[in-house]
């Protein structure tokens, strides 16, 4: 066999050199209308990022995930754990919309607004390149930077890991509980202080070392992009056959003897300074990430030599193999239908919800037991989750059946803001009425807030099937 049949290619992948050593990109930072655009969102992302923990609605943060309490606030609203269904509704909704956006304008979301990519191209890499003076060249520099130089890109790199890791823990323990533990010693708070020394590690491997291969390698959304994708959903793609064939023209020869050229001059530059290293010409690929620098560089290219834009630009799969792109589509239709009844679902159940939540819960052991009295007593557990931020006092009462009396529930019950209690109690009845009903009852309790708030909830009292024998005096 040929041995150099078994050669690899010169990129085995776009960040993976053919003797399997790391290929370190330097990207190229090509200026233009859309890297301006881009810089805009980013900015504003990076922002409201560092500004959201700190937004109040009503008293309460906009956004906290207070995962010990089990308690989700998103967008003012508190899920507690009885909004399972909500919180479901609201995460299926989202993905959906996700994959429609993804099905509508392809991977904007990676190029535009993925935080590895807003962070590293907006925040960390300018600073590499102000520091390094590279001065956005890629990695060319006119002298190499020094020890001390590499040293404070580490220390600013360092910092800003640090911020960003402490603005993650406030997502989770809110900024007042932050602030106290950030002026006090991490031995009275060891579970935040270990998170944030992950996190700020886990921030500075990333950024500082793993980078572009988060998206490469880790990230599995560039692998699902045969089943996100669509022929009609937006792509970064070059029109070949405006380019192609490629190369420079000879300027030795009159244009009569020039060889027939597209307009690609062959200069490279889609492929300097793209930041995961592909070269866009080969057509669609799961490297790329939509950021459009390959647009600015060659939109600048064909300013140079006098010639139409958009050689790369956004276009469809459609669009390259010369039809016209199709808006409407089974995927485009189902997908906004399915959010529609999602929403639908999620705002009538967000509508039922009162001011608290009651269930009725069983004590373990035996499911009943008789009274001196020769009464049928069932022990149960009322579970009050009061949603409000005040004090609430509740009431409880028996619908049906009638004929059985509660005990150990007859004051009201007192539950503190936005937390539940379990209160144990008795439902004490006749045996004759569970002989009667072959021994179940339905219960059927009221309990009354004092804001006005209503609900009913059911459970079943257990009881004998005969009548018990009279104890022998």
């Amino acid at each position: 066999m040929d041995p150099e049949l078994l050669e690899p290619e010169k990129h085995v992948l776009s960040t993976l050199e053919a003797d399997g050593s790391r290929r370190w990109l330097k990207p190229r930072l090509s200026k233009g209308r859309l890297l301006v655009a881009r810089r805009v969102v980013a900015y504003g992302l990076i922002a409201l990022y560092a500004i959201l923990p700190h937004i109040r609605i009503g008293g309460r943060p906009f956004v906290l995930l207070d995962v010990a309490a089990r308690r989700f606030t998103i967008f003012g609203y508190t899920f507690l754990p009885t909004d399972t269904l909500l919180l479901a509704l609201l995460m299926v909704g989202g993905l959906l919309g996700f994959f429609l956006a993804t099905a509508l304008v392809g991977r904007i979301w990676c190029g535009w607004a993925c935080p590895q990519t807003v962070y590293l191209e907006f925040l960390f890499r300018p600073i590499e390149r102000l520091i390094e003076g590279t001065s956005g060249r890629g990695g060319k520099a006119r002298k190499p930077p020094s020890g001390a130089r590499i040293a404070l890109k580490y220390v600013i790199y360092f910092l800003l890991a640090l911020f960003l890791a402490n603005t993650f823990l406030a997502y989770f323990v809110g900024t007042e509980a932050l602030a106290v533990w950030m002026t006090s010693s991490p031995v009275e708070h060891p579970g935040g202080f270990l998170l944030v020394v992950v996190m700020t590690g886990a921030i500075m491997f990333d950024f500082a070392y793993f980078r572009e291969q988060m998206c490469i390698i880790t990230c599995p959304y560039g692998r699902l992009q045969s089943v996100l994708l669509d022929d009609s959903s937006l792509i970064i793609a070059y029109d070949a056959q405006r380019g192609e064939p490629r190369g420079k023209k000879r300027k030795k020869l009159p244009v009569a003897d020039q060889p027939p050229q597209g307009d690609c001059v062959d200069c490279g530059l889609c492929v300097a300074t793209c930041p995961t290293g592909i070269d866009i010409r080969k057509g669609l690929q799961m490297e790329c990430v939509n950021c459009t620098q390959c647009i600015d560089a060659c939109n600048g290219v064909m300013a140079k030599i006098g010639r139409a834009p958009d050689l790369i630009r956004y276009s469809s799969q459609r669009a390259d193999r010369g039809d016209r792109r199709r808006l409407l589509r089974p995927r485009v239709i189902i997908y906004p239908a399915i959010i529609g009844l999602i929403a639908t679902l999620f705002f009538v159940t967000l509508a039922g919800k009162t001011s608290f939540e009651a269930v009725v819960l069983r004590n373990a052991g035996d499911p009943y037991s008789l009274t001196e009295a020769q009464e049928v007593r069932n022990v149960l557990r009322l579970k009050l989750t009061n949603r409000t931020d005040e004090v609430q006092q509740f009431t409880v009462e028996v619908v049906q059946p009638a004929g059985v009396r509660l005990e150990g529930a007859e004051q009201g019950l007192s539950v503190d803001p936005r937390a539940d209690e379990t209160f144990p109690f008795s439902v004490l009845g006749e045996p004759e009425q569970y002989v009667r009903s072959r021994g179940r009852l339905e219960l059927e309790l009221r309990v009354t807030s004092d804001t006005g708030d209503q609900r009913t909830i059911e459970g079943t009292l257990v009881g004998p099937s005969t009548l018990p024998r009279p104890s022998a005096s």
